[in-house]
């Protein structure tokens, strides 16, 4: 019997359908390649980063001074100051060649060398420079003050970034401190992404009864989010043939593959049968218990993963936030960002599908120090503003009809709340 003649009896639960696609997944790991440092940011460490040297490798100050012996200073203040001998300057890339001795000081800038004999520095604003060549200190310092000594910040041979971390501008700078310039990273995943139906054009003027193709750019543009390659496989026709050869130009060229529309259980629903006639194990499961996109389809052809998007944008986009961003993520070793979540209000009750997990685009407003919570209506899951117009989303447990007007509910939020006016009733 053809997948689409048995259509949705049961509906495979999430964690269930992402065990079982996982577990027929001989292998979701990728290569490392090596990348200049400059070019790796929010690209995932392929390995544990060691220090080959301690940072700062040298004693240095922290303060633009006076490198002095700390006894020197002791009893300083502004109506007794200590006097001290100034015999020279330390400067940035340079390394001192004079040795302090007791009863002398050395001018220091930040960040450079302390010389042999000092043991602290004492703030230019503590200071006054005579005519005659000495220094007033009118504070006392202790032994290492003011003074970043050597592996402070890093220790010669600890591991000081993880693999499977995201890159980020500051471990930029650590990679930078450290001496590296290149850096070894998991090789972004490449995804495929088509397109299906007879009504589905290119963006552009389109003729009545035609659809522009919204999934393909912004399914592209969420991979590209979530640290993978889009590749456009372009649209196919409602044509088994035409879809089979694109998937498998697909399989050939990218790790994971993406299909949208056709893949419910009407007679044009193509998708299924074409994934199952190209190899084993095929669909492994098809129709999730989540409202929107139930129709999505998990599979696996000779090793590759397949994931069958619903045709309708915000089901689409919701099933990619289920599973295809979680397995991206799962290829290149890391785990998501942590995602804000905060507790508001709802404005009015907010239903959900017993049985299934519903997710409810919402917005989220404050008003008078107060968050309110709004679902937004929609006649089904085409109408993209929910999306844009939304600032979080409320997930609804398959075991919960849904949270009364007045309910206190937790949303994951992903755009800014909304202030001033209208923004809920008390």
């Amino acid at each position: 019997m053809k997948a689409r003649d048995r259509g949705f009896k049961e509906a495979t639960r999430i964690e269930e359908a992402r065990r079982i696609f996982y577990e027929a997944l001989q292998t979701v790991s990728l290569p490392s390649e090596m990348i200049p440092v400059q070019g790796s940011l929010n690209r995932i460490l392929a390995e544990d980063v060691g220090a080959d040297a301690s940072v700062p490798a040298f004693e240095k100050s922290a303060m633009d001074g006076y490198a002095v012996v700390a006894e020197d200073t002791f009893g300083s203040s502004q109506t007794n100051p200590s006097l001290l001998k100034l015999v020279g300057e330390s400067k940035i890339g340079e390394l001192p060649m004079k040795t302090l001795r007791k009863g002398e000081t050395i001018a220091i800038a930040t960040g450079a060398p302390v010389p042999q004999g000092a043991d602290a520095v004492v703030m230019v604003e503590n200071t006054k420079r005579l005519d005659t060549g000495d220094v007033e200190m009118y504070t006392a310092a202790a032994p290492g003050e003011n003074i970043s000594h050597i592996g402070e910040d890093v220790k010669q041979g600890t591991v000081v970034l993880e693999r499977g971390r995201k890159l980020k501008p500051p471990d930029l700078g650590l990679l930078v401190a450290l001496g590296r310039e290149t850096v070894s990273v998991v090789r972004r995943p490449k995804v495929a992404i088509l397109s299906t139906g007879n009504e589905v054009s290119e963006s552009g003027p389109v003729t009545s009864g035609r659809i522009v193709d919204v999934n393909r750019p912004v399914l592209m543009a969420m991979v590209e989010e979530c640290g993978g390659v889009p590749v456009d496989l372009g649209i196919a026709k409602d044509d088994a043939e035409e879809i089979s050869k694109k998937l498998k130009r697909g399989l050939a060229s990218a790790d994971l593959v993406l299909v949208t529309a056709g893949t419910s259980v009407g007679k044009g629903d193509l998708v299924p049968d074409v994934i199952n006639a190209l190899g084993k194990p095929g669909m492994l499961v098809h129709g999730i218990a989540m409202r929107p996109s139930l129709p999505t389809g998990l599979a696996v052809v000779n090793g590759k993963p397949i994931v069958s998007l619903p045709g309708l944008p915000v089901s689409a986009m919701i099933a990619f936030s289920t599973f295809v961003q979680p397995l991206i993520l799962r290829m290149l070793g890391t785990e998501q960002d942590p995602q804000p979540k905060i507790r508001a209000r709802a404005t009015k009750r907010i239903v959900g599908v017993p049985g299934f997990r519903t997710f409810i685009r919402v917005l989220v407003r404050e008003k008078e120090g107060k968050l309110f919570v709004e679902p937004l209506r929609a006649p089904g899951s085409g109408i993209l503003t929910t999306l844009t117009r939304a600032n979080g989303m409320v997930v609804v447990p398959e075991n919960v009809e849904g949270y009364d007007e007045g309910a206190e509910v937790e949303i994951q939020l992903f755009r800014p709340v909304e202030r001033g006016e209208g923004a809920g009733r008390p």
